[in-house]
């Protein structure tokens, strides 16, 4: 896993973009790629530990995609 960052994060739709030097122009994310309790979101922002994979296509135009994200306390 690698320290990430939220660039941003679409609630309605589901999903959103984490950025991390492994993962050059973001990481497409989805909520149910998300380990937590209850309603599952995050923020602009906020810090986060990312399993990712490049699937060789390209997921809504990012190169990467997450497999899991795991939110860092606060």
């Amino acid at each position: 896993m690698v320290m990430a960052t939220v660039r941003e994060w679409r609630e309605e739709e589901g999903w959103g973009v984490l950025d991390s030097p492994e993962t050059p122009g973001g990481c497409w994310g989805h909520y149910s790629h998300i380990r937590m309790d209850g309603f599952r979101t995050l923020e602009p922002g906020q810090r986060v530990d990312l399993e990712w994979e490049a699937p060789g296509f390209r997921q809504d135009g990012y190169d990467y995609r997450a497999v899991t994200i795991l939110p860092r306390p606060a």
